[in-house]
């Protein structure tokens, strides 16, 4: 090994001359030498001899560190390059590490989780700084450890580095990201407005902004945005993009009009008109939308993007014009944009929706032919259809298809299939595929359950069936409701299991639920055939001390009309 290393450094006489596979192969060759070091051993990097990477000194330069730092699997080994590169001997090109290097190895530790040993490496060059701090702050976001990103920001407002920008914008985006939004406000309001501790730049007024808007506070986030000293792109299609999705297009397109107008540094960009398409056709405002397309190209002169054409072939086809949507697909192909399994899934949208079934089935097979990479949305799609046509065994082939793929089917999938099953009372069938999905990975809910309940409840002799599903249900963390009980009560009073029947109203007092009016008399009635009328007095006792009579009129009037006469 150390001999094919010794070999690829003779090949290179000079960094300036070697061509990129030469650079290559001496960042190979480095990696090679320190896969002789033993990772496990923690302490190598303290203390490490730089005698076996002292050949590649010729080598070193900031692109060049920077790739061997990010080539290494182990970061022990990346660490070790560093340290043996902070002050080589010899050092023939005078190299030492610049910022870029000192960012490489940090996010080189920091994805390995070594946060205290990146922030010892960083501390001790004297390179912690508030833009260090910001980056600590997103790796631990990103493994949710928010508590410990409020204290590194903390951290970073008392130390003297000049100023807590880079940490504050941050918090702010790891907050927004995690729904936080209150809490980001909060942090802003305070640092920003009350104290003016940060002054803010584009990217916190942008942050905040995607932040209002993600919960519906568009006014807000519309006042900061003309707050904003300076904007870019960025920003701009940030509230854009916020209006659009609470609905607001027409305020949209006028901040996209005053940014055409106004701003000559940021002119709407194929992003900006992109969402604003988008926005349209959520509306319905087809023409509104194509309008803003043409004028994108000839106005705006913005190549549309895919995220262009999809947004409008999606618009068109949900909107019922999926001829439409397939011309603009062909203009799309012909503009050198090529389409994607969304563009498809669209156009197979568009198909059901229209009440083409056929043609979707048959661009579905046209995509499987052609070899494309069908996700879970383009086969929910067609298997959604075969269910509303009352073909489910062929959508139970899809989505065990879809299994054999690595795709698991929703619960969405597999409800509809329920609801054909039953509906088609093919009632053996839908409790073996409630059994099956639960085996795919895919957990069966409430209404998955209830709707074979439901259905087997209805059906004579099937009781027996009923309880195992019932069993089930429970068994996997769901509790009846009122109307599964009265149903249950009810199938139970007709099948003459009145003890059963009891037991279950008793439990259902118990949970503060109330019968239906419906099931309370077929109860009644079942029971006072029986001679069991003092046990529907108590019953009925124990429901109207409970609270759970909201019309006693009414339910007295079952009792008197059985139980009176």
């Amino acid at each position: 090994m150390a001999a094919a290393a010794s070999a690829a450094a003779r090949r290179l006489h000079h960094p300036l001359s070697t061509t990129l596979s030469d650079a290559i192969s001496v960042i190979d060759a480095v990696k090679s030498q320190l896969l002789s070091i033993n990772p496990q051993n923690l302490k190598f990097h303290q203390n490490p001899n730089p005698a076996m990477l002292n050949q590649f000194s010729h080598y070193l330069t900031q692109d060049f560190v920077i790739e061997v730092i990010k080539k290494q699997p182990n970061p022990y080994h990346s660490l070790y390059f560093f340290n043996w590169a902070s002050n080589p001997v010899p050092n023939p090109n005078n190299y030492s590490h610049s910022h870029f290097c000192y960012i490489a190895i940090a996010d080189k530790l920091l994805s390995h989780k070594l946060f205290s040993l990146a922030a010892d490496l960083l501390k001790s060059h004297g390179k912690f700084s508030d833009f260090m701090v910001g980056k600590f702050i997103k790796a631990h976001g990103d493994l949710g450890h928010l508590k410990s990103c409020e204290r590194l920001f903390n951290q970073a407002k008392s130390d003297e580095f000049g100023g807590c920008l880079f940490s504050f914008n941050s918090l702010l985006g790891l907050l927004v990201k995690n729904h936080r939004v209150k809490h980001a406000w909060g942090f802003f309001a305070n640092v920003v407005i009350k104290s003016s501790f940060v002054i803010p730049d584009v990217s916190t007024y942008t942050t905040m902004i995607v932040g209002l808007c993600k919960v519906g506070n568009v006014e807000y986030a519309e006042k900061l945005f003309y707050e904003m000293p300076e904007r870019n792109s960025r920003s701009y299609n940030a509230i854009i993009n916020g209006l659009c999705k609470n609905g607001l297009v027409e305020r949209a397109r006028r901040i996209l009009d005053q940014m055409a107008e106004d701003d000559d540094a940021c002119k709407p960009d194929e992003i900006a008109y992109s969402i604003l398409i988008d926005g349209y056709c959520k509306k319905g405002e087809i023409e509104n939308a194509l309008n803003c397309f043409d004028e994108m190209v000839n106005k705006g002169k913005c190549e549309p993007n895919l995220l262009t054409y999809n947004a409008l072939i999606n618009g068109l086809c949900v909107n019922g014009d999926v001829d439409e949507a397939k011309r603009m697909m062909s203009r799309m192909r012909l503009a050198g944009v090529r389409d994607n399994i969304a563009t498809h899934t669209s156009l197979l949208k568009g198909y059901c929706m229209a009440g083409r079934t056929d043609e979707a089935i048959s661009h579905f097979k046209e995509m499987v032919s052609l070899g494309m990479s069908l996700d879970l949305k383009s086969y929910s799609v067609v298997a959604n259809e075969y269910c509303k046509i009352g073909r489910p065994d062929e959508a139970i082939a899809l989505l065990r298809e879809m299994k054999g793929r690595g795709i698991v089917p929703s619960v969405t999938n597999c409800n509809s299939v329920l609801r054909s099953l039953v509906k088609l009372r093919e009632f053996d069938k839908g409790v073996r595929f409630l059994k099956q999905i639960a085996q795919w990975g895919c957990r069966p809910n409430f209404v998955s359950y209830n709707m074979v309940i439901a259905g087997l409840v209805g059906c004579e002799g099937r009781m027996e069936e009923v309880d195992i599903v019932v069993d089930d249900m429970i068994r996997d963390g769901h509790c009846l409701d009122t109307t599964l009980y009265s149903l249950l009560i009810q199938a139970k009073c007709v099948g003459g299991d009145v003890v059963k029947a009891v037991d279950l109203f008793e439990e259902m007092i118990g949970e503060g639920l109330v019968m239906k009016r419906e099931s309370f008399e077929v109860f009644v009635k079942e029971m006072s055939e029986r001679g069991l009328v003092e046990e529907v007095g108590n019953v009925f006792d124990r429901m109207s001390s409970g609270g759970l009579v909201f019309d006693v009129v009414s339910y007295q009037n079952v009792l008197d009309k059985y139980v009176g006469s």
